[in-house]
């Protein structure tokens, strides 16, 4: 497929792919392989292939054992637990280990207590309201480098055009991943430097 025909596709993709809702993940504690069905049943839209697995069993330990999400409670996740995953799920691509316990860390220790505002479930709503307007955003940002790089290389022809102009497509979305990666990377050290926020407010009206 050439880069018009593969953005097409994808744009579709995007347009199936919605943000877990608070009022999706159950709010029961759950079990190791209720969690890894979860996840795999509301974010099948984002792996790369259909037998891709979103998160392992493996994977979570990890994730518990680095301090990336609490410890499970008796062998079970909380809805908490569930809304660190989708953080982590989104941000191990991109960013380090230490980076992403970097970012939760002052999340677990300020607003996981009973009685704040906002908690854990609110942050992640305000947060994910964005989805829709952030996802048009992007789709007008696709179009761009869609257009710059179906114009690049006009001497081209057959397959020797088709592949530059998707290395030009690639090298443009890599640009874009890049620089927002290292400004990422920038507020978390940042962050490191600076002393952990007072938590919420005490208590819900």
């Amino acid at each position: 497929m050439n880069n018009q025909e593969l953005t097409k596709a994808f744009i579709e993709r995007l347009n199936r792919m919605k943000a877990v809702s608070v009022e999706q993940i159950p709010n029961i504690d759950l079990y190791m392989d209720q969690v890894t069905t979860f996840m795999d049943t509301y974010m099948s839209d984002t792996r790369r292939h259909p037998t891709d697995k979103v998160l392992t069993k493996t994977m979570i330990n990890n994730y518990a054992k680095n301090h990336l999400l609490p410890s499970p409670i008796n062998k079970k996740y909380t809805p908490d637990h569930m809304i660190f995953l989708i953080y982590i799920y989104y941000l191990k691509s991109i960013l380090s280990i230490s980076d992403i316990q970097e970012m939760l860390q002052p999340m677990s220790e300020l607003y996981s207590r009973k009685g704040n505002s906002p908690d854990i479930s609110d942050i992640y709503t305000d947060i994910f309201s964005n989805y829709p307007e952030e996802s048009y955003r992007l789709m007008k940002d696709l179009a761009h480098k869609l257009d710059v790089s179906d114009s690049s290389f006009p001497e081209a022809e057959g397959k020797e055009k088709e592949y530059l102009q998707k290395f030009t497509y690639l090298c443009l979305l890599g640009f874009d991943i890049f620089i927002k990666k290292m400004l990422m990377e920038s507020i978390i050290d940042d962050m490191k430097e600076q002393n952990v926020p007072e938590s919420g407010k005490k208590g819900k009206k």
